[in-house]
């Protein structure tokens, strides 16, 4: 798939001085936000450009809190194709989307909410190979990282640290059933979830980040312990656990894992929604 390159983003400091652009003018699709933010803000919003990786129980949930809020520009970045079992937490999994690739779902929903918005879906995995085309330096004002894989999310966040680029990521929402025990906090400053503390680890070990003080990577994660995952009547089968999922990603599939965690939408809404409620409160306030 050809990678559209991305345009210049806005300035994040103050709302930029256009002579020859059209005096911005606030929807009334965004009214209450609006009456939240102020007109300044929402031109912010309005200008800013945000880049979600993972279109799935976290990350289309963030991609609806972002798109709603008014957030004129976003890319969306996801290889997979919608699962039967992603029914029961991600926005896109209906009947219908079934099959279908959850980026380019969740574009034409933005755009069903936003017909303004400029929304670009790329049916892609990050990886480092293509690090540069998908996140290049200076395109973006903000980066969701809502990638379940560990390798990738890995490489993300360092590329974030070095490009100096602001970053909300999701730790471990699978698992959980308590969406109050969340919190957001710098990386640094994570405790009781196993997996962010192995983030900050491999982090450190693997790309050298100085995870033991402030990173400048915001993460949204549990204090609530992991459940393990039970098993069901029809893993019982002649051959145990099957995946049923569209089989067309070599990167991350059920077929590769060692365990397959259950989730919630209450807890991974959740954990979406804080990510963009990050993002806006960030943009809005021109930081």
């Amino acid at each position: 798939m050809e990678l559209r390159p991305a345009s210049s983003p806005a300035p994040r400091e103050g709302v930029p001085a256009r002579p020859d652009a059209e005096p911005f003018k606030l929807h009334r699709r965004f009214d209450r936000t609006g009456r939240l933010l102020g007109d300044t803000a929402m031109e912010r919003l309005a200008r800013a450009r945000v880049v979600v990786f993972g279109m799935g129980g976290v990350g289309s949930f963030a991609t609806e809190g972002l798109v709603r809020s008014g957030v004129g520009h976003l890319t969306l970045v996801d290889h997979d194709d919608v699962c039967v079992t992603n029914t029961n937490r991600q926005l896109h999994a209906t009947v219908k989307g079934v099959g279908k690739s959850k980026a380019e779902l969740m574009a034409q929903r933005c755009r069903d909410i936003h017909p303004d918005v400029d929304v670009v879906a790329h049916r892609e995995f990050y990886r480092e190979e293509l690090a540069e085309q998908l996140l290049p330096e200076g395109a973006y004002d903000f980066v969701v990282d809502a990638i379940d894989n560990v390798k990738a999310k890995l490489h993300l966040l360092n590329r974030c640290v070095q490009l100096g680029l602001p970053v909300v990521s999701s730790m471990g929402a699978a698992g959980r059933l308590d969406p109050t025990s969340i919190r957001v906090e710098d990386l640094s400053d994570t405790h009781m979830d196993p997996f962010a503390k192995d983030i900050r680890k491999l982090l450190k070990r693997k790309w050298g980040v100085a995870t033991e003080r402030h990173t400048g990577i915001t993460a949204v994660y549990s204090i609530e312990p992991r459940r393990d995952p039970q098993a069901l009547r029809y893993d019982a089968g002649t051959d145990g656990f099957l995946c049923v999922c569209p089989q067309d990603n070599d990167f991350h599939t059920c077929d590769h894992r060692t365990q397959i965690d259950g989730s919630a939408v209450f807890v991974t809404s959740a954990f979406g929604m804080n990510c963009a409620g990050v993002v806006v409160r960030r943009l809005a306030a021109g930081r």
